[in-house]
């Protein structure tokens, strides 16, 4: 007995280890000179590179991400030969490997414990529980992203699908745990991306388009991505809003003074003192 829940008890640490891993600030840091963590929404997670750096940064950490979560959930699978672990038993600890993956993704003992929210780990742990409905799940979020641009917005309705689906799948829908786990991490996701509800609300939330390139350049250590990356909206926005002038009244009647005014050119000007020089030629008599 005591073995086990040693066992079971370094299952769970590893898994939050395994979390623990901060890929996007590695990635950042060897391959881009960067902390992903100073740029965009200052989370180290799939998203905000794919905003600051772009698809070819971002589907590295997705994909390490995702492995991780998956991972914490599977090793889990070795406890099923141990005689005092039954089914129920082994859901609850996945679920609890679950909850340690996305813990440690969100506060990183291997990066200072700022993480990010935690979202693709989360996928990749339930894909470790139970494919099918983290497939949906995924399928949900694709189809909102590419229909409103708002990654934050597929997360919530992705996650929030998560109990529907759980409900109506044979397999898991008869284990309590499973149910009420799936219905926690619905609420859990909408409680991280409170601050994005408030800026759909304004209408200030990024849009994501993952089919544009985004040319990243790194300029003495800072992010400087093309004009032509942004949202047609900003871009449209910037163009039409007049430039505003840096000097001050002061300077530009200092400038006024300086600069001569130019001689009234007379024939344009009839009220002009000068008097245009006659031209001289032979007269007829």
């Amino acid at each position: 007995m005591i073995l086990t829940i040693y066992t079971a008890t370094t299952m769970i640490i590893i898994a939050y280890l395994l979390g623990s891993i901060p890929s996007a600030v590695w990635i950042g840091k060897k391959y881009y000179g960067i902390d992903i963590r100073e740029y965009g929404s200052k989370n180290a997670g799939t998203t905000n590179m794919l905003r600051v750096l772009g698809r070819r940064a971002a589907a590295p950490v997705f994909a390490l991400d995702f492995l991780k979560g998956f991972v914490a959930v599977t090793i889990i699978e070795l406890m099923q030969y141990d005689d005092l672990i039954g089914a129920n038993d082994l859901i609850n600890l996945k679920i609890g490997a679950v909850f340690a993956a996305v813990l440690g993704h969100i506060f990183p003992v291997f990066a200072g414990f700022r993480g990010g929210k935690g979202v693709a780990t989360l996928v990749g742990a339930v894909t470790g529980i139970y494919p099918p409905v983290a497939l949906l799940c995924f399928g949900v979020w694709l189809v909102v992203l590419m229909t409103f641009h708002y990654v934050s917005l597929a997360s919530m309705i992705a996650g929030c699908s998560f109990p529907v689906f759980t409900l109506i799948s044979p397999k898991v829908n008869g284990s309590i745990p499973f149910v009420v786990f799936s219905f926690v991490i619905a609420i859990l996701l909408i409680y991280t991306h409170r601050k994005n509800i408030e800026r759909l609300k304004a209408g200030t939330e990024s849009k994501i388009y993952i089919w544009k390139p985004r040319r990243v350049k790194i300029v003495d250590g800072k992010v400087a991505v093309d004009e032509s990356d942004k949202d047609p909206d900003e871009v449209i926005t910037a163009v039409m809003e007049p430039e505003k002038s840096t000097e001050s009244p002061e300077d530009n009647a200092a400038e006024s003074e300086k600069t001569p005014a130019p001689d009234p050119d007379p024939a344009k000007d009839p009220g002009s003192k000068k008097i245009p020089p006659q031209k001289t030629g032979k007269t007829s008599k």
